[in-house]
């Protein structure tokens, strides 16, 4: 393993926002990890995420992986930006089969993540989860993305409180974007009003901050990523 003085964990680190986590913190001369179903060529080792049957075989799968790569070593943060989206309401055919999908790409890898956080993460370091701005509220034409989504605040709020489990003192956060300025947004929504998409590079400069400890809300803070006129702010729930 690299010498270097800090280590991140990214969850999703093939993904558009994955990847500008890697790279932005390997940029900062971070030794970086990144877990996802394909390897990540800019990362300094990758993990990766094979299809499971269970959820217990997939947290038995990762965890030993993760142990196997740290090589007795602790991870300064993890940050899990892995997920994705699928509409409809209880009309919709595919409630049930879209429920089960996002349920598996937020749920089931954020809880992986606090898992590996109370393995690996050092004391003081930071656990980054990813939910949703609409989800703080109800979403009927995207019914099983936002259980999944306030899934995943819940659990932070879990995981910030005494007796989670976690490394003392770590910090615990959720990033609530909106839309994202990513590839496949620009494609499929061309016609958007892309001032209010948050880039990907300002998302993955804040997590570093807080993986340095600077800047960072209180512990639990779901944290809306909300961008206008081209200028993100970060709002504490």
């Amino acid at each position: 393993m690299a010498a270097t003085s800090s280590r991140v964990l990214v969850y999703g680190g093939k993904g558009a926002l994955g990847s500008a986590c890697v790279a932005y913190f390997k940029a900062q001369q971070w030794w970086v990890g990144s877990l996802d179903r394909v390897a990540n060529d800019d990362a300094n080792a990758n993990v990766l995420v094979e299809s499971a049957d269970s959820w217990m075989s997939q947290e038995e799968q990762l965890c030993g992986k993760v142990e196997e790569m740290l090589a007795g070593e602790k991870l300064d943060a993890i940050v899990c930006v892995a997920g994705g989206w699928a509409g409809g309401n209880a009309a919709s055919k595919d409630l049930v089969k879209n429920s089960d999908l996002v349920w598996k790409q937020s749920v089931w890898t954020s809880v992986i993540a606090a898992r590996l956080a109370a393995k690996y993460l050092k004391e003081g370091g930071l656990l980054a989860l990813t939910g949703a701005k609409p989800c703080l509220e109800g979403t009927p034409g995207m019914i099983g993305y936002g259980m999944a989504k306030a899934a995943v605040h819940q659990l932070v709020k879990s995981l910030s409180s005494e007796g989670s489990g976690l490394p003392k003192e770590a910090f615990v956060t959720a990033i609530l974007p909106v839309t994202l300025d990513t590839p496949m947004n620009r494609k499929w929504m061309p016609k958007a009003d892309q001032s209010t998409w948050t880039p990907l590079d300002t998302l993955a400069e804040r997590l570093f901050k807080w993986g340095e400890g600077k800047e960072r809300p209180a512990n639990g803070s779901l944290v809306q990523v909300v961008t206008k006129d081209g200028k993100t702010d970060f709002v504490p729930t």
